[in-house]
């Protein structure tokens, strides 16, 4: 168990060559060719080429740190969380956040951020501590309600926790079933994508099958994280997260996306009725699952809903090669193989589990992932959250 630090030089890939470049170099005059070719010397790949990167991903097991060779807390005594940055453009990272390296125990073991499951509140507080402070970053995170609404943040942010701003409905006590009677100062702000312009403030998504989707304008510096499950792709949240950040000046031509881990069209079963409809909005997301059932792929639904947002196909870069990386790098780790036993796929060998793995990015078929499916699949009443968030530093 430890962690790995979007900060620390060995977590990330390596950072763009800048020799060519003057010494005034301000933001505001990034070539877009030049910053294309940068962002692709960081190892990144285009959606189209992701099965070729797929098979080069060793390339990256020295930037990624074992997670059993860092000790679980630091010398305060909280967690270090094992998480996976990767570097969209210069200045701006992702960071996915995994099971490992958390307070939580139980059903949310452990490293669970979200805070109206059931968690004890002290854990996910802890871990949301732990997280700041190794993103060197406040967070940012409001109420997810599957809708097509993304939230200026920079109207609304103002710290009101130790790790930065809470208006996600955070339980402060024990469970009910109204959080805002939870606590008088509980402040909710609803809606699916948060848009920024800020520094040091890292914008999150609770996901545990949903796809996030993070977008970023370097030219402007406007940064965006979107939540992105069926029902909001069928709201058009990713056109309305493009456009408020068209209203914050941002180009759509500029902007570079990643999609974060999410269940796979493989494995998201939803049945005829509903997949139907989403076909309808989405052509050619239909699937049959492994399960043998009518399913749905979100990922090629929000890559279309880019594309229609007049983000270019070029711009999208792939996770899938530091995420695949960082799961062959844990294939041995204890943390990982006791959360492998409480997930009651049948006591497997880890290094064996991990070999199974067809999609690395999809939340139910990788145990680094917290997964509702996986947990309805063993039958737990509940399950934890990861944040897939974005940073501009």
């Amino acid at each position: 168990m430890g962690g790995m630090s979007a900060q620390e030089p060995s977590a990330q890939p390596a950072e763009p060559q800048q020799n060519n470049q003057p010494a005034d170099h301000k933001p505001v005059q990034i070539n877009m060719q030049d910053l294309l070719e940068a962002v692709q010397s960081l190892g990144k790949k285009t959606v189209q080429q992701q099965d070729e990167a797929a098979a080069k991903a060793a390339q990256y097991d020295e930037a990624i740190l074992d997670s059993s060779a860092i000790e679980p807390t630091d010398s305060e005594g909280n967690p270090i969380p094992v998480t996976i940055p990767i570097v969209l453009a210069p200045n701006i990272t992702v960071v996915y956040t995994t099971r490992l390296g958390g307070a939580s125990t139980d059903e949310w073991a452990h490293f669970n951020l979200g805070g109206k499951s059931g968690d004890v509140p002290d854990h996910v507080r802890a871990n949301r501590d732990a997280l700041a402070n190794e993103l060197h970053a406040k967070l940012s995170l409001i109420n997810q309600v599957h809708s097509g609404d993304a939230i200026d943040i920079d109207e609304r942010f103002e710290p009101n926790r130790s790790f930065g701003f809470d208006a996600s409905g955070t339980q402060e006590a024990a469970p009910v079933d109204d959080v805002e009677s939870v606590d008088g100062t509980v402040q909710i702000i609803e809606g699916d994508a948060q848009v920024s312009t800020q520094t040091g403030i890292a914008l999150g998504v609770f996901a545990a099958d949903c796809l996030p989707v993070l977008l970023a304008d370097p030219v402007s510096g406007v940064i965006a994280a979107a939540h992105c499950g069926r029902k909001g792709l069928m709201e058009g949240v990713i056109g309305s997260t493009v456009e408020m950040m068209k209203a914050k000046g941002a180009d759509p031509a500029h902007i570079l996306a990643t999609l974060g881990p999410a269940i796979c069209g493989d494995c998201y079963e939803t049945g005829d009725e509903i997949a139907d409809a989403f076909d309808a909005k989405f052509p050619g997301t239909f699937t049959l699952t492994r399960f043998g059932g009518p399913g749905i792929d979100i990922n090629k639904a929000a890559l279309m809903a880019l594309e229609q947002a007049g983000v270019s196909a070029s711009h999208i870069y792939s996770s899938q090669p530091r995420v695949n990386a960082a799961t062959q790098y844990l294939a041995q780790d204890a943390e990982l193989e006791q959360l492998c036993r409480e997930d009651n796929e049948g006591d497997p060998q880890l290094d064996e589990r991990i070999k199974h793995i067809r999609h690395s990015m999809c939340t139910l078929e990788n145990p680094l992932w917290f997964s509702h499916r996986r947990a309805q699949l063993a039958h737990k009443v509940h399950e934890g959250r990861m944040l897939a968030l974005i940073v501009r530093h």
